[in-house]
């Protein structure tokens, strides 16, 4: 089943710093932190921020020729995770007929928002997402655990770059 999830923040991992990207459900009941590369978290901290670029930046680029093929984005899916790397489809719509296109999750997030397109997880994921030691110490994966569950809504929507 597909959760509906929304981007609340763009954040920097305080023990590894990198920037993960964390979708929530409109609930508030589930969150799915995904660690980004910088550049992908870039893209998304301009579109978040609204800053214009002098030339369009790849996603910008993407959904321009979406647009101009007359296709749209109908929606974004995190759907698989495995060995520690998540998986992300893109569903375009053309003419009736609509394809779903393989993406890093940062990429179709960026398209996502720059189209405006809904972004789901996959329940599966968010599930065995919970399951998974993104660390390579133990000591590190439980600070970093008890890291998320302590973070104050507030603080979601703030980032470092």
């Amino acid at each position: 089943m597909q959760i509906e999830m929304t981007l609340k923040g763009l954040m920097v991992d305080p023990i590894t710093n990198m920037p993960i990207v964390i979708l929530r459900d409109r609930e508030g009941q589930k969150v799915l932190p995904i660690w980004v590369g910088i550049f992908e978290a870039n893209a998304i901290a301009l579109q978040i921020e609204n800053i214009p670029t002098p030339r369009p930046m790849t996603h910008d680029l993407l959904r321009n020729v979406i647009e101009d093929l007359k296709a749209s984005v109908q929606k974004v899916v995190v759907c698989d995770l495995q060995e520690n790397t998540f998986y992300a489809l893109i569903y375009l719509s053309r003419n009736g007929d609509t394809m779903a296109i393989d993406a890093r999750p940062s990429d179709a997030i960026a398209l996502a928002l720059r189209t405006r397109a809904p972004i789901f997880v996959e329940d599966t994921v968010i599930d065995h997402a919970k399951t998974v030691d993104f660390s390579s110490e133990r000591a590190d994966a439980d600070r970093l655990h008890k890291w998320l569950e302590s973070l104050d809504p507030d603080d979601l929507g703030k980032y470092k770059m």
